[in-house]
């Protein structure tokens, strides 16, 4: 029996939840389209999310960071020291730190303007470029982006600005040769050491016995002393400062 009062119960509750209604707000009434623009924005930034380490990599001076440090590594003769998240990590810091102003700029003229809803999103995506493109455009090298126009499917007219299609390979491309310029520099005063090393150690007959085993002691010791890590990134951070 206290079942039945207990089903006949919950009955009782069930007929006012009933005449209840779910009403879901997909916007003001009075805005046409404000659900079109809500779904459009949320496509552009799950699809900028999703596409943000390949931004990274194209538009910002992460390449040359990254480049110029595994060269470093390198040089020194320690594959795995620093661990590559360490190296990746620093790279993108020094990458923000450069890059922040730009970042501020494409902010409050771009996706701060679209979200209050004073542009449109086309503005705001040509806004939130525009300098991007003046970095890049100061950076590239004019050989890179001539040879890349040059080739391109559609033709540039002469004092126009690059295509962002062919702006960002140019980009991308200047900065490897450059990080490489870089780090043949970095390389020259490890390979001396390295040379000296083998060159003693032929002259006392240990020719059994591996150089880079005897000169990555004196490698780091020498990287350590010259405070290597402040002076690469000072200069890495200073060269985009010009």
């Amino acid at each position: 029996m206290p079942f039945v009062f207990i089903f006949v119960g919950v009955l009782a509750l069930a007929g006012p939840a009933e005449a209840q209604s779910i009403s879901i707000d997909m916007g003001s009434a009075g805005g046409e389209g404000a659900l079109s623009a809500r779904i459009i924005q949320l496509f552009l930034l799950v699809t900028v999310l999703s596409l943000a380490p390949g931004i990274a990599m194209m538009v910002t001076c992460f390449p040359f960071m990254v480049t110029v440090l595994s060269i470093l590594r390198q040089a020194i003769g320690v594959q795995q020291a620093p661990p590559n998240m360490l190296i990746v990590s620093l790279a993108l810091f020094l990458t923000y730190f450069v890059m922040q102003p730009v970042f501020s700029k494409a902010w409050d003229t771009g996706l701060s303007p679209l979200m209050n809803g004073d542009i449109t999103e086309i503005q705001a995506m040509e806004n939130t470029l525009g300098p991007f493109e003046e970095f890049m455009s100061a950076r590239v090298d004019e050989d890179t982006l001539a040879m890349l126009t040059e080739i391109a499917p559609e033709r540039t007219e002469p004092g126009e600005a690059p295509a962002f299609s062919i702006l960002v390979p140019a980009f991308m491309l200047s900065e490897i040769a450059r990080a490489f310029e870089i780090g043949f520099l970095v390389f020259l005063p490890f390979l001396i050491i390295d040379m000296v090393v083998a060159s003693i150690l032929m002259s006392m007959g240990m020719m059994m016995v591996p150089p880079v085993v005897v000169s990555l002691p004196f490698k780091l010791a020498f990287f350590v002393l010259a405070d290597g890590w402040s002076l690469i990134a000072g200069a890495l951070v200073r060269g985009y400062a010009t």
